[in-house]
């Protein structure tokens, strides 16, 4: 049987999707007055806010043909594909993000990032790593976290090691256990977001799962857990019995 080639259209269905939304995305006074971000963060606090409502805060205005909440979602883009924080002429490449907005937001990133970054934190539970995680629930395609931790289990750092396509995401033991061999890290604890909402593991899952798990007893890493979530709830899979009994 000869190859069958399909017509590659993911190019032109991502610019019809970019612009849909383009064309949908309100501006923040185009809300109700509840319904905008900064009301809603004096209301309830920033926790409660999406990664892109905080950024339209912190930017508080947009320029001609693009509204605070379009800029703020191309930001969010840049920092989903930066592994560290950018620098400020990578953020000033964004259009309508002149210097003072660069150096504003590079140095909000840096100070969180010394200040109340995950660095320190002890964990215990799987709630715990889901606190550190969740911000991720909310975007369209599945992304693999993996947390560095020292032998109290502290973490030591996070980091997105993959993003997937819309349902499942593609990754490879040498991805996650290269940052964490160069972290020095004792154990570690893995997550991923499924955009659908669907909680429970797919084979998929389970087969990364496996493969982690094998390559760290090799390693002389501890897996402590990998747990599923969505922007409301997790799963995990030492809570139900899918690993060995911690030490």
């Amino acid at each position: 049987m000869s190859d069958i080639r399909y017509f590659d259209c993911s190019a032109e269905m991502q610019t019809r999707y970019r612009e849909k939304r383009r064309k949908t995305r309100k501006s923040p006074l185009e809300l109700f007055p509840e319904q905008r971000p900064r009301e809603r963060l004096i209301n309830k606090g920033p926790a409660f806010l999406s990664d892109a409502e905080l950024l339209a805060v912190l930017l508080n205005t947009g320029i001609k043909g693009k509204n605070v909440s379009e800029l703020a979602n191309e930001l969010l883009g840049l920092l989903d594909r930066n592994r560290e924080v950018p620098s400020v002429q990578e953020i000033e490449q964004l259009s309508g993000m002149g210097s003072s907005k660069a150096c504003a937001v590079a140095a909000m990133l840096e100070l969180g990032r010394r200040r109340w970054g995950a660095t320190g934190s002890i964990i215990k539970r799987p709630d715990e790593i889901f606190s550190l995680v969740r911000h991720n629930a909310d975007r369209k395609q599945e992304r693999f976290i993996s947390l560095s931790l020292n032998g109290a289990h502290e973490v030591m750092s996070v980091r997105v090691v993959t993003i997937g396509l819309v349902n499942r995401t593609i990754v490879h033991p040498r991805e996650v256990f290269a940052d964490l061999i160069q972290d020095r890290a004792a154990a570690f604890a893995v997550a991923h977001n499924h955009p659908s909402g669907r909680l429970y593991p797919s084979p998929e899952d389970d087969e990364i799962t496996d493969r982690l798990l094998k390559a760290s007893e090799i390693l002389g890493l501890h897996l402590l857990d990998h747990i599923i979530f969505s922007p409301t709830a997790w799963w995990s899979y030492r809570q139900n019995g899918r690993l060995k009994k911690l030490p």
